[in-house]
């Protein structure tokens, strides 16, 4: 491991709460994919399969913050489990309904009960932004080393849920996703000593983070990037199956995941200067164009080379995001936050995923990749229209709000 990397797991605890968020994260790539190869296996009908990964990133944008509210109030550990409890219990009647071939309608119940995960990445996240709070490069190689481990998820989540799917029965993927999330949550919960203190009462305002202007286009921007990868995973498995190969798909996804990895781990090892906002829409920018190779592509090697020259922009702009987010938003709201941007990138993956399966039954798998190309413009455009928020001053309490003008107890209430 890189000295920088080496540095930061110096402070007690750091290394057990990133290798269970590790764990807790797996279902991020694992749910999803798991659902489509599931639901595609038992009845062939990718429309149906998009639709309820749609529905299940849907429920998950709406219970993420709202879960990230509480525990910024009350602490991750109250918060965390008995949600947790819930959402794989809603797992378990998911696959019993789709095993059974029960009604539709029952099958789009119990995903929206499945997608009420807490977003374990943003629990990590706060963790490490409490113990470098002072220190902006210790933090800025913390977040990269997170954004690896999301790779890594990607990396080996598709390949666990898609493979254990296709070779051993069709619920296999979502059910280990579901292990994989009660393990890492109740893990993660046990480190009482590395998780943030809730704030006082008399420090929550009654708004929410999303009234930060910036972090407005952060969301707005991620919705669009969040269609890219639903689109992108939809159709990746559709067009394996055309060509006969419908388990590579895992493996043609984890080279997509693999290029963000390995860009995060060196963009985590750089110490840039400059404004991050700039930095941020040259990422998006660099995301949107990656995708018109894709409908270039004539067969899974191919495609597979254009997946991991796409990977190559994603994580160095999903942690400048993070870095975006913590000077925009107050302390006190923090994980919230991070969370909504996780939403934003739900729904997005929600509408990429269903548009994605629909035009995939309608015009076939090729056709599909004409989503995540529109998608990365739509992120472009809005990253343009909204870069002037970022890249001015921050106006909502957040780190570099701190940094110019120091709180007082007064002023934190007041705020």
């Amino acid at each position: 491991m890189p000295s920088p990397y080496r540095a930061i797991f110096t402070a007690p605890g750091t290394k057990g709460f990133s290798a269970a968020g590790f764990f807790g994260r797996m279902p991020l790539s694992m749910m999803g994919i798991g659902v489509v190869t599931m639901i595609s296996q038992l009845t062939g009908r990718y429309g149906l399969a998009g639709a309820l990964s749609a529905t299940l990133a849907m429920s998950a944008a709406v219970c993420g913050p709202q879960v990230s509210r509480l525990v910024d109030r009350y602490g991750q550990r109250r918060v965390l489990r008995p949600v947790t409890l819930v959402a794989v219990a809603a797992v378990a009647g998911l696959l019993i309904c789709a095993q059974q071939g029960m009604p539709e309608w029952t099958l789009f119940v119990f995903s929206v009960g499945a997608g009420c995960v807490p977003s374990v990445g943003s629990m990590v996240r706060s963790r490490w932004a409490e113990i470098y709070r002072g220190s902006s490069r210790d933090l800025h190689t913390a977040y990269a080393w997170e954004s690896i481990v999301d790779e890594v998820c990607f990396i080996f989540g598709p390949i666990i849920s898609i493979g254990l799917s296709t070779a051993w029965f069709p619920e296999a993927g979502p059910l280990i996703a579901a292990g994989f999330l009660l393990v890492g949550v109740f893990w993660l919960t046990a480190q009482r000593a590395t998780e943030p203190v809730p704030h006082p009462k008399s420090q929550h305002t009654g708004g929410s983070a999303l009234r930060s202007r910036g972090l407005q286009v952060l969301v707005a921007t991620f919705v669009a990037t969040g269609a890219i990868f639903g689109g992108v995973d939809v159709v990746t498995v559709a067009f394996a199956e055309d060509r006969g190969h419908k388990s590579a798909a895992s493996l043609v996804l984890a080279v997509y995941a693999l290029g963000s990895c390995l860009a995060g781990a060196v963009f985590g090892l750089l110490h840039l200067k400059g404004n991050p906002a700039t930095r941020w829409l040259v990422g998006v920018v660099a995301m949107a164009v990656s995708m018109i190779p894709l409908q270039l592509a004539g067969n899974l090697p191919l495609l597979a080379v254009a997946l991991f020259v796409a990977g190559l922009a994603i994580a160095p702009t999903m942690v400048t995001t993070m870095a975006l987010v913590e000077a925009h938003v107050p302390r006190t709201k923090l994980t919230e936050g991070m969370t909504w941007t996780s939403t934003g990138l739900a729904v997005g993956v929600a509408l990429g995923s269903s548009a994605a399966g629909w035009v995939v039954d309608a015009a076939g798998a090729k056709a599909g990749y004409a989503v995540p190309v529109a998608a990365g413009a739509l992120a472009a455009v809005v990253a343009f229209l909204g870069y002037r928020r970022l890249a001015g001053p921050a106006s909502t309490g957040g780190r570099r709000e701190d940094e110019r003008h120091p709180r007082t107890d007064e002023d934190e209430h007041v705020a």
